[in-house]
C-alpha cells in the first residue's frame, strides 16, 4: 500500500518512545513506524524532511476558547500592555482607526495593573461619546468607561446581581469594575452582539492560530446556544474551513439549567449530524466558582486579604449535585471550572454523587484548572476516575501571583496551587490546556512552565514549588495522550500503526536541548487526522 506521507530525516517520539527513524501515514491513520516506516519513503506520494527536527503527537487543548480569542484579535490590543496608561492609548488608537465602530470592545488587560484589581470608568474615557469595556484577561472580570456605565443603566442605585460584584467607589457609584458574569453582562449585554459573520471570522481566525500551534483537537470549554456560536462551528464545518477537531462544551445555567437539557440533547444531535469529522458537542460545562485574582474563587476558609469572604460559589450543592446527575443521565460528559479549593472539593462531590445515582459507566468528568486543592482532595481525583485538566502556564511566580493570588490565598494555600505532579503521583489523569484567550494558547509555552515552574526569565531558581514540576515526557503526554483520554480519542497522542494520525513537527529536537528553552521550537507543520492543516 502507497503511504500519504513519510516523515524522514530527524526523529520521532511516538508518545511511549523516541526513535532515530521514521513515520508512514495513509488517510487518517500512522501507516507504520520506524525502520519499516523509512523502508516506505521511495513510494510514498509525499517525503517530508526533518531536517534535524522532530515528529510526535500533534497536541491537544483541554480548555480553551477559540471564537473569543479570534474575536479579540479584531479589537483593541491590549494584553501587552504594562500600565494603565498603556491601556488607554491602545484604546484611544484603536477608537480612532475605527470611527465607524459604535462601541469599543476588547480584551485581555492584565488585572495586576492598578491596586486589588480595582479600575477606574474614567480612565477609560478616552474615546468620546463613545462607550468601552475590556474584559480582564481572566475573563471574569470587565472594566468599562462612564459612557458604558451610563448606556447599561449601571449607577449608585444598581444592586448587585446574585452571582457578581459591582466594585464601587466610597461614595457608592460603580467604580468601572465588574465582577462574575451577572455582573459584566449589565455592561456586555448593552453592547452590541457579534454578528454570525463575526463570529465566523473570529473562529476561523482562533482555530487557524490553534492549528499553527500544532494543535489539531480542542475542547471549546464555553458555548452559550443563544449566541450562534453552533452555528459558526458548523458553518465553517460545511465549507472545510476548521483545520481543527472540536468537542464543544454547552454551558449549563445555575437559573434554567432544566429547560437546557432537552435543548443540549437536540444540539448534540445536530453537531452529530452536521458537523462531520470536526465538531461534537456531548460535554455540559458548569462554573463552580470565579477567580481568585478576583476574589470570587470559593474557598474553604476565607480570603487573607477579606476575612468576611469566601469567595462566590456559582451553584448551590444540592443543584449542582440535580444538574450533573441529569446531565450524566443523558449521556453528556461533565466539565467543571473548578479554582478554589472549596469549588474542587464540591465538584469533586458531585462526580461522587453523579456515580452514585447513575451508576458507573465510562464517562470522564473533568475538573478545569484544579488551582488550590486542598491536600485531602489529591486523592480523590483517582479514586473517581476525574481527569485534571490544568492550565500550565498559570504555575509560575510572575506579577499576577505576587499582586494579586499569593496575597489572598496566604501561604499555606498559595503552596497548595497547580499540584500537577502530585496528581500523577497519586494516579490521576492530567490533561493540559491553556484557557486561550486568557493565556497563550501554544502548548510549547505550557509545557516549559511545568517542566521548570519558572517566569521566562528563569525565576525562582530551582522553579516555584519545584516538587511539582514535570518530566518533559510527561508536560508532552497532558498535551498529547492525556488530553486523547479527555476526549475519548484513545487513539490519538500515540503514534503507532493504526493510530489516528495526528502529527505535529517542530524545527529542533525537544529532546536534546535543556527544558528551559523548549518554548523556543517552532511548529513547522500540523496534521489533523491525516490532513495538512499547517
Amino acid at each position: 500500500m502507497t503511504p500519504d506521507v513519510v516523515f524522514t530525516g530527524g526523529r520521532v517520539w511516538t508518545g511511549s518512545a523516541l526513535l532515530d527513524a521514521g513515520l508512514a501515514l495513509r488517510g487518517r491513520r500512522v501507516m507504520a513506524v520506524g525502520e519499516e516506516a523509512l523502508d516506505l519513503r521511495d513510494v510514498a506520494r509525499e517525503v517530508v524532511d526533518l531536517s534535524g527536527g522532530i515528529a510526535l503527537p500533534a497536541f491537544g487543548d483541554g480548555h480553551a476558547h477559540p471564537v473569543q480569542g479570534g474575536l479579540e484579535e479584531a479589537g483593541p490590543q491590549v494584553r501587552a500592555a504594562t500600565t494603565v496608561g498603556a491601556v488607554a492609548d491602545a484604546v484611544r488608537a484603536w477608537g480612532e482607526s475605527h470611527p465607524e465602530a459604535e462601541w469599543v470592545v476588547g480584551g485581555s488587560y492584565d488585572p495586576s495593573l492598578a491596586p486589588g484589581g480595582r479600575f477606574d470608568a474614567r480612565w477609560l474615557d478616552v474615546v468620546a461619546g463613545r462607550p468601552v469595556v475590556l474584559r480582564a484577561a481572566d475573563y471574569h472580570t470587565v472594566w468599562c468607561n462612564s459612557e458604558a456605565l451610563r448606556r447599561a443603566g449601571v449607577g449608585a442605585s444598581t444592586p448587585d446581581p446574585a452571582l457578581g460584584w459591582i466594585d464601587r467607589r466610597d461614595d457608592g457609584s460603580p467604580l468601572g469594575t465588574l465582577r462574575e458574569w451577572q455582573a459584566c453582562d449589565l455592561v456586555l449585554d448593552a453592547a452590541p452582539a457579534p454578528t454570525a459573520a463575526d463570529l465566523e471570522a473570529g473562529l476561523a481566525r482562533g482555530a487557524a492560530r490553534l492549528a499553527a500551534a500544532g494543535v489539531s483537537w480542542v475542547q471549546d470549554a464555553w458555548v452559550d446556544l443563544e449566541t450562534g456560536v453552533l452555528d459558526a462551528y458548523l458553518a465553517l464545518t460545511a465549507r472545510g474551513e476548521l483545520p481543527v477537531r472540536a468537542g464543544l462544551a454547552l454551558r449549563a445555567d445555575p437559573s434554567r439549567w432544566r429547560e437546557q437539557v432537552g435543548r443540549f440533547v437536540a444540539a448534540r444531535e445536530r453537531a452529530d449530524a452536521e458537523g462531520g469529522r470536526r465538531v461534537r458537542a456531548r460535554t455540559v460545562k458548569f462554573f463552580a466558582d470565579g477567580v481568585v485574582e478576583g476574589g470570587t474563587a470559593a474557598l474553604l476558609e476565607p480570603y487573607v486579604d477579606d476575612p468576611h469572604s469566601r469567595g462566590m460559589p456559582v451553584w448551590d450543592r444540592p443543584e449542582l449535585e440535580a444538574a450533573c446527575a441529569a446531565f450524566d443521565a443523558e449521556g453528556f460528559q461533565l466539565h467543571l471550572h473548578a479554582i478554589g479549593d472549596a469549588a474542587v472539593r464540591g465538584a469533586l462531590d458531585a462526580v461522587e454523587h453523579v456515580q452514585a445515582v447513575n451508576g458507573r459507566r465510562d464517562r470522564r468528568p473533568v475538573i478545569a484548572h484544579a488551582q488550590v486543592v486542598h491536600p485531602r482532595d489529591l486523592a480523590r481525583f483517582a479514586a473517581l476516575v476525574v481527569v485534571a485538566n490544568l492550565e500550565p502556564l498559570w504555575a509560575q511566580r510572575d506579577a499576577l501571583m505576587d499582586e494579586l493570588t499569593a496575597p489572598r490565598l496566604g501561604p499555606e494555600r498559595t503552596a497548595w496551587q497547580y499540584p500537577m505532579a502530585g496528581l500523577l503521583r497519586s494516579g490521576a489523569r492530567l490533561s493540559f490546556g491553556s484557557d486561550w484567550p486568557v493565556s497563550s494558547h501554544v502548548p510549547l509555552d505550557g509545557v516549559r512552565v511545568a517542566v521548570t515552574r519558572t517566569t521566562p526569565g528563569g525565576e525562582p531558581a530551582g522553579g516555584w514549588l519545584p516538587h511539582e514540576r514535570l518530566t518533559l515526557e510527561q508536560a508532552l503526554t497532558a498535551y498529547t495522550a492525556g488530553v486523547g483520554y479527555q476526549s475519548f480519542e484513545d487513539d490519538r497522542g500515540l503514534l503507532e500503526v493504526g493510530a489516528r494520525a495526528d502529527v505535529v513537527v517542530l524545527d529542533r529536537d525537544v529532546f536534546a536541548a535543556p527544558p528551559e528553552v523548549v518554548d523556543e521550537a517552532k511548529v513547522v507543520a500540523t496534521w489533523c487526522a491525516g490532513e495538512r492543516t499547517y
